[in-house]
């Protein structure tokens, strides 16, 4: 399937192949090209233990793309060996895209944050909806395990460095915008939503509903 045909045809200048590609940006040094794992080793099982927070890629069988973040406890993901890790499924808002996707395209991409440090882990491979007690068990929250689990098997693990942190200054607080310069999430719901007997309060006020008491 070509995707590329018949889109962005504001842009006049698209590079078209890796060829051209190359000739700008260049090649990877040794180093890059030799940190490349096919297994979790005892550093990659140390960064997974110590973050709270990834962000995961899926796609469907037709190539569309969804991203999206999951978020616990450092250590929420648990590695079964070097091959295989689990991400628990906590409750979200049920649209489940990337769960959707799984079931019809197995390939994911994984990127595990840890607060403070630049660097992160990047983790790719095949994934399956499981439901194994033994393991859900094991991930259980406030007496509530997860109804399924992401189940990952490793099929490449590499450090990812830390440039967009600093050029962005992400974790420096001296950076950030004033909180109430932010966007409003229940404004963009209102008006994206569009549903009778709405306002941006009642979205609100569900909102955080949902945060104080849906979490697990």
């Amino acid at each position: 399937m070509n995707f590329r045909g018949g889109i962005m045809r504001e842009f006049k200048n698209k590079i078209e192949t890796e060829e051209q590609l190359r000739q700008l940006i260049g090649v990877p040094s040794e180093l890059v090209n030799k940190k490349v794992i096919s297994y979790l080793d005892h550093n990659c099982i140390e960064f997974i233990s110590n973050s709270p927070f990834l962000v995961m890629s899926t796609a469907d069988k037709f190539g569309f793309c969804d991203v999206s973040p999951r978020g616990d406890h450092a250590g929420f993901v648990q590695v079964i060996n070097e091959k295989h890790l689990i991400i628990p499924e906590r409750p979200g808002n049920r649209r489940i895209d990337s769960l959707r996707n799984i079931l019809s395209n197995p390939k994911i991409g994984l990127l595990f944050f840890i607060p403070g440090l630049g660097e992160t882990l990047r983790v790719n491979g095949k994934a399956a909806l499981v439901t194994d007690d033994d393991l859900l068990n094991k991930m259980a929250i406030k007496g509530k395990k997860p109804l399924l689990g992401i189940g990952v098997e490793v099929e490449e693990c590499f450090i990812h460095c830390a440039k967009a942190f600093i050029r962005s200054g992400f974790w420096d607080p001296d950076t950030w915008t004033e909180k109430t310069l932010l966007p409003s999430a229940s404004k963009m719901l209102f008006e994206h939503a569009k549903l009778p007997g709405t306002s941006v309060d009642s979205i609100q006020k569900k909102l955080e509903e949902s945060y104080s008491n849906r979490l697990y």
